[in-house]
């Protein structure tokens, strides 16, 4: 038997019980009959606990547009997009709420962040990636507007510079 065959057994041989303990069980399998966020649908409703060490529900902003952003300390694109997020919070403030959901990191890792790069705004911790699941966020920065009704209206999955955010402000401002 020449070595391209053996190579192919071996191949096999490992290949089937790695991929057997790698398949995706079936209770993780996507749950077809909940509805996935959409735009012009209404945003899921959540609870997780802040990063000042209090409580943020979604639910509890009605009335208030917000700007639902899904970010990690270690991702370029999101490092990138911070002080854009930063300026609008200041610039709407109390017109327009910016919340930025950490994905999957330690409250220590993310303080150190948020006061190297002055961020103010709210910053959920969701630590099992409950929430970024919900929101089917696939990569990050992944970015939800949704208006004063708590209607997503508009979704960005990337980076944003400041003139696509404010057109997305200025879509939930409406």
């Amino acid at each position: 038997m020449n070595r391209w065959h053996i190579l192919l057994i071996l191949l096999i041989v490992l290949g089937i019980p790695w991929i057997w303990m790698n398949r995706v069980p079936v209770a993780a399998q996507t749950d077809f009959t909940t509805p996935q966020p959409a735009v012009n649908h209404p945003a899921p409703d959540f609870t997780l606990p802040t990063l000042e060490g209090g409580e943020f529900q979604l639910s509890a902003q009605q009335g208030t547009p917000i700007v639902l952003n899904f970010w990690a300390t270690w991702c370029g694109p999101c490092q990138n997009e911070m002080p854009a997020l930063q300026q609008a919070s200041e610039r709407f403030q109390g017109r327009v709420q910016i919340i930025g959901v950490d994905q999957g990191e330690e409250a220590a890792v993310v303080q150190r962040f948020a006061d190297e790069m002055g961020v103010t705004f709210p910053i959920p911790l969701d630590s099992e990636f409950a929430v970024g699941e919900r929101y089917s966020v696939r990569g990050l920065p992944t970015t939800y507007f949704i208006d004063r009704n708590g209607v997503i209206r508009h979704l960005w999955v990337g980076e944003m510079n400041s003139i696509t955010l404010a057109e997305g402000i200025t879509e939930i401002l409406r």
